[in-house]
């Protein structure tokens, strides 16, 4: 299947589109990932996407486009995948359904993990990232075992300059502003489903793969 995960920052995307996708054998593009690449890189692509997400703005349609299409095209024809982070705007939704070759259609269905502003708030603002391997931890719900380091690798952890509560309600606007009108163009092609992402993470996942019709792992 090729799927995209839609939802505010922090409401989960991530961690859903990961489960799911190493349990069914599929790849997980990430665009926050992709585009921290690009800034650890610190090549051409990577100072111009600093420069928008350190001031919590969305990293423009056509870089972003270039970024995640470049990634498809390099994977496998009858390979299965889950976009999480993109696409966020109609532009680039659009770009994508063009864009996709025959052998990689466009998304087969569309998951939006819906949450709270209140919600958004108290979890990322506790969210801490390894500057080394990216792994995610959180102050209140997954803390590290050893204060400020990566559980995984040992790397350092800190606040990615995006977490402030401030750049946390901008990005919110932001989202509501351009991802509104993609919910209206997947539902229009019938291919949307919504999920409630505020539940245990356990219980959103079961959740997802029940409207992916992927009860107990097999897809029908």
């Amino acid at each position: 299947m090729k799927l995209v995960f839609l939802g505010a920052p922090g409401a989960g995307k991530g961690t859903q589109a990961a489960a799911v996708a190493k349990e069914q054998g599929w790849a997980h593009i990430a665009s926050g990932d992709l585009f921290h690449q690009a800034v650890e890189r610190g090549d051409e692509l990577g100072q111009k996407v600093k420069g928008y997400i350190s001031q919590g703005l969305l990293v423009p349609d056509a870089i972003a486009t270039k970024v995640i299409l470049d990634m498809l095209q390099a994977l496998p024809p009858e390979t299965g995948f889950i976009l999480d982070g993109f696409p966020r705007t109609l532009n680039q939704a659009q770009a994508l359904d063009k864009s996709l070759p025959a052998k990689t259609p466009a998304p087969d269905m569309v998951v939006y993990i819906n949450i709270s502003q209140e919600e958004l708030v108290r979890r990322l603002s506790g969210r801490l990232t390894c500057r080394n391997c990216q792994a995610p931890h959180h102050l209140t719900t997954t803390p590290p075992k050893v204060i400020g380091r990566c559980d995984r690798c040992g790397g350092e952890l800190y606040r990615r300059p995006d977490d402030t509560a401030e750049a946390i309600r901008q990005r919110w606007q932001v989202f509501l502003t351009q991802t509104a009108p993609l919910l209206d163009y997947y539902k229009r092609q019938g291919k949307l489903s919504q999920v409630n992402g505020e539940g245990v993470m356990g219980e959103v996942t079961k959740e997802i793969k029940r409207v992916l019709g992927l009860e107990d792992g097999h897809s029908h």
